[in-house]
């Protein structure tokens, strides 16, 4: 056979695999006996194996298994992809409906119902028919390319009949039955069972052995078609069924429905039938079918307003309280903490819940001994609902809130509902601040969880942050203490290199700064755009920024001008910590667009509606989806309508989109 030959048979044969998958794994009608699969999978592999210059990451013999890889490559989204608002009753979605309805100036609106499925999301994306990557969600912005596993799913094609640049995104799940089978033979290998199906396949998913991924029997489904109303659909129903033409596993039990009375049905009905599924839920999701409306409802920082997520009520479970220990946070927090009776809550064994503070154990009357009602809020975080005051016996012990630090035995001091140990050189304050340092969202040391930073102090090896930087004096020492190797020690001083390389806003939300959280770190880092540049800000600087009030402000300005956090960052510096942002975009203040709230209105044609709100907010510019008389710019596309007139109506500047693109060019010279 002559390689022309080859080809040919070679693309004959991947086309006939491909489709004999669809019928089988997406169809569930296949035409064809497992052995004739099996016969043309071999004639493939023959010729691969003849002219492996013919081999592609998605060809059927690709998608076996069996590839280790040393790490997962970062996968910025092109578009963010965004979580849901989540409601945990009725009375909320209702609320949330009529919201809808009131914003669009109708009385009912058409949703698209669907299965929220208890699953890992994920990004697919094609180029010309043919799958490039496959991606987590990540944070929203930026994913891990998980394509080596993926690909071991056999419902996923590799190869759709679409041209140009195509991306579907889901959620990988495993199903019920591939949870049982897997924990039987862990259980038969003396292994820990996973608590459910979600962990289960994230973790199958985030194998570095492809050939794990392969073997648990994970499946997916698909439920949003990106810029679906630019390929020309008008509603995401439709969408949805040229995805499932296209081969694409779509949820079946995806319904359209209109009206307060059949959304109550429809959550009613597959709350009733939750358990009945071979896969787990965790809710419904209900998400506006018109795309034309999405415009009008816009979005916030974080969620689209026209997608909603209806909880389930948490399952909820008897245990004992058997004692109230208390914890100190970084800040000198004290929280006390419910001891409980082990019991499975959700698919996972719990022994501890937090209990704020004294106001929340007081206002439930918590007694060491009560039986108490436990759940899981958002079936993740235990929490302690109430006491079963009926099954006391009499020797319940009342609760009574510590006056003083239980590690350094300073007296604390209460601040509205929160009590604090003020002593800055508290063991337990450290530890706290060393692990929150070392967390995934901040410098993101992989190695260092709660259990190794407490070993380090304990021993002497770390005592403060910049004394992780010299953990590798230490390394004979690590590598003896129980439970290290030679390989766990070097991958974690590789991490903790790795770190000094970290983009600003995570050493800034490492720091700990009161009132500085990873969004607010991140903004910060994109203005500023070095830390020296943020130490020389007053707060009437800092006020200017949009999100920023005046106690965060002051917390900013007040850990900046603290000797100590001075010398704590030259330290830093001593060791080559990044103290600059990495990113790509600075927000400048001197920006026509910064601090503005702009709405976008009408049809645009050099950006896509998703583009021009990234480039307004890389600008400081804030996006709305409504014109209200706090707006300050309507950016106005063909077709605009009701937005335009409210702008003329309140007298707010109204900037065509060639006004608008002028106005960027102008910006071209600003010292970013």
């Amino acid at each position: 056979m002559t390689i022309e030959e080859a080809k040919i048979k070679h693309e004959e044969l991947v086309v006939e695999l491909e489709q004999y998958s669809k019928e089988y794994y997406v169809l569930d009608m296949p035409s064809v006996d497992d052995s004739v699969y099996d016969q043309k999978m071999e004639e493939l592999q023959k010729i691969e194996a003849e002219f492996p210059e013919l081999i592609t990451p998605t060809s059927p013999t690709q998608r076996i298994g069996g590839t280790v890889l040393k790490g997962f490559n970062k996968i910025t989204h092109k578009i963010p992809m965004m979580s849901l608002a989540d409601v945990f009753n009725i009375d909320e979605l209702l609320d949330w409906d009529e919201k809808v309805c009131k914003a669009l100036g109708v009385k009912e609106v058409e949703y698209s119902a669907e299965m929220k499925i208890d699953g890992l999301s994920m990004s697919l994306i094609y180029e010309d028919g043919i799958l490039q990557y496959c991606s987590t969600r990540g944070d929203g912005t930026v994913g891990e390319d998980v394509t080596n596993n993926v690909l071991t799913i056999p419902s996923i094609p590799t190869r759709i009949n679409v041209s140009g640049h195509f991306e579907v995104r889901g959620e990988v799940y495993m199903p019920k039955k591939s949870l049982e089978d897997l924990n039987k033979v862990r259980a038969a290998n003396n292994e820990p069972l996973f608590a459910n199906a979600r962990n289960a396949a994230a973790g199958s998913i985030r194998n570095l052995d492809s050939s794990i991924a392969k073997s648990r029997h994970l499946d997916a489904w698909w439920y949003y078609l990106e810029d679906a109303e630019g390929l020309g659909f008008k509603h995401h129903t439709d969408a949805l069924n040229y995805l499932k033409s296209l081969g694409f596993r779509t949820n079946p039990e995806m319904r359209s429905i209109k009206g307060k009375q059949q959304i109550i049905d429809y959550v009613n009905e597959y709350t009733n039938k939750r358990s009945s599924l071979d896969y787990d839920i965790d809710g419904i999701v209900l998400k506006v079918n018109d795309f034309s409306d999405y415009n009008t409802l816009g979005y916030t920082a974080k969620t689209p307003k026209w997608a909603v997520a209806y909880k389930f009520p948490p399952e909820e479970v008897k245990t004992k309280l058997i004692d109230i220990v208390y914890t100190v946070g970084r800040t000198g927090k004290i929280t006390p903490n419910a001891v409980l009776e082990p019991v499975r809550v959700a698919g996972s064994k719990v022994q501890r819940a937090t209990l704020h503070n004294e106001d929340f154990v007081k206002e439930r009357d918590l007694r060491i001994g009560d039986v108490v009602v436990l759940r899981k809020a958002g079936d993740v975080i235990p929490e302690v609902v109430c006491a079963v005051k009926s099954l006391r016996q009499g020797n319940e012990i009342p609760f009574e809130m510590i006056d003083k630090c239980p590690v350094c035995g300073t007296p604390l001091v209460r601040i509205e509902a929160m009590h604090f140990c003020t002593n800055k050189d508290c063991v337990s304050r450290q530890i706290e601040s060393l692990i929150h340092y070392s967390s995934k969202d901040a410098m993101d040391i992989d190695g260092m969880g709660d259990r190794v930073v407490e070993e380090f102090v304990a021993q002497g090896f770390i005592s403060d942050i910049p004394s992780i930087y010299e953990l590798s004096k230490h390394r004979e020492d690590i590598i003896n203490s129980d439970g290290w190797s030679y390989r766990s020690t070097d991958n974690l001083l590789s991490a903790i290199e790795a770190s000094k390389n970290k983009s600003l806003e995570r050493l800034l939300f490492g720091l700990g700064i009161k009132e500085i959280g990873s969004k607010m770190a991140k903004t910060l880092a994109k203005i500023y755009l070095n830390i020296d540049e943020i130490m020389k800000q007053t707060e009437e600087d800092l006020l200017k920024i949009n999100d920023i009030g005046e106690v965060c402000a002051r917390s900013i300005v007040t850990y900046f001008n603290d000797e100590k956090n001075i010398n704590l960052i030259n330290k830093l510096k001593e060791y080559n910590i990044n103290m600059n942002y990495l990113g790509v975009v600075k927000i400048s203040p001197n920006s026509f667009f910064f601090n503005k709230k702009v709405v976008l209105t009408g049809s645009l044609t050099h950006y896509s509606r998703n583009q021009a709100t990234e480039v307004l907010e890389n600008l400081g510019g804030k996006v709305s989806g409504s014109v209200s008389k706090a707006t300050d710019i309507v950016i106005a596309g063909e077709a605009a309508g009701s937005k335009l007139d409210k702008a003329h109506q309140f007298g707010i500047l109204v900037m065509s989109e060639e006004d608008f693109i002028k106005k960027l060019d102008e910006e071209s010279g600003i010292d970013k």
